[in-house]
């Protein structure tokens, strides 16, 4: 007997279900999120479709646990099955349809480990987000009052010492800016927090500390590739790697010609960026800075999937 394929369009509250049984009759339910469990905790062994959103890799899991086999999907990649106009069961069916496609690429389930990583590493950035934005918002505030500094950290730091004593501030806006001094510092204080966590993870995992060993990957870079890609065999080839990061060139060819552009910057953005900041400091002296700083990052990423699919060590080229 074949595997029933369900598709499975998840929500916050409710979720949409989408299968034809073997009669050909069309099934299409709607369950409420405290239902699906103990829905398919009733069934037999399915293949079950999910875009890969938001609680996708919590369902998998869950669904994982109950004997299914569940797959998630790129929302780009199903929504080309979406044969009306957008709504819980069109998706549902596009789930349906999409998961059953030979040449479809799955993304892998992350572990609660993988997602309270990379939940460090995201909360970092928003937070690093945040102090930008109020030191953005201190210099040009003092700037309305003919107060300015250079750019860069220390600077910064010197502005946020004259909030107290300048005298060209009036005694209304010093409250305020005051704010904007005390948030910043707690942000800076949360941030070095989450930095010593996300170092020490680094230099704990064996896979961190051998990624470590290649030029422009640091312990940011090395935890986020080690949380985000827990099976690098599911990669055909570190080309695949580097598409799957978005450094390779956007192409658009047709009869026989090939038309190549910038990077398609698809995938994670995050570890692109990692791996893009690694690589400018190692050619910031490069008059061709932009193409060989993304060059450098490709080859970064290349390198960095043949360490974590082959279990190597990293040796350098002399």
């Amino acid at each position: 007997m074949a595997m029933m394929t369900i598709g499975l369009d998840i929500s916050k509250s409710w979720f949409q279900i989408h299968w034809i049984t073997e009669d050909g009759e069309i099934i299409r339910k709607k369950l409420a999120r405290g239902k699906v469990i103990d829905f398919f905790s009733r069934l037999p062994s399915c293949l079950v479709g999910l875009e890969a959103c938001g609680s996708a890799d919590h369902w998998a899991r869950e669904l994982i646990k109950l004997g299914h086999k569940a797959r998630l999907m790129p929302a780009r990649y199903v929504r080309a099955y979406v044969k009306t106009n957008k709504h819980d069961a069109a998706d549902a069916e596009a789930c349906w349809e999409a998961v059953q496609r030979p040449g479809m690429r799955f993304v892998p389930v992350k572990t609660v480990e993988q997602q309270g990583l990379l939940m460090l590493h995201r909360t970092r950035d928003l937070l690093i987000r945040q102090r930008t934005g109020a030191i953005n918002a201190l210099r040009g505030h003092l700037g309305e009052l003919g107060i300015v500094a250079g750019k860069g950290k220390a600077s910064a730091r010197e502005l946020m010492t004259l909030v107290d004593v300048d005298e060209r501030i009036p005694q209304n806006a010093r409250s305020a800016l005051s704010i904007l001094v005390d948030q910043i510092e707690d942000l800076e204080l949360h941030i070095e927090s989450y930095e010593k966590m996300i170092l020490a993870t680094a230099k704990d995992n064996e896979v961190c500390r051998r990624l470590m060993k290649v030029a422009g990957i640091g312990p940011f870079a090395a935890t986020a590739l080690a949380a985000s890609v827990d099976h690098p065999q599911q990669f055909a080839s570190a080309r695949h790697f580097a598409a799957w990061l978005g450094l390779v060139p956007k192409q658009h060819s047709t009869g026989g010609k090939e038309r190549f552009g910038g990077i398609s910057k698809r995938g994670d953005g995050y570890i692109r960026k990692l791996l893009i900041h690694g690589a400018r400091a190692a050619v910031h002296r490069v008059r061709t800075h932009r193409v060989t700083t993304v060059a450098l990052a490709h080859k970064t990423a290349r390198i960095a999937w043949a360490i974590m699919a082959n279990g190597e060590e990293y040796r350098a080229q002399v």
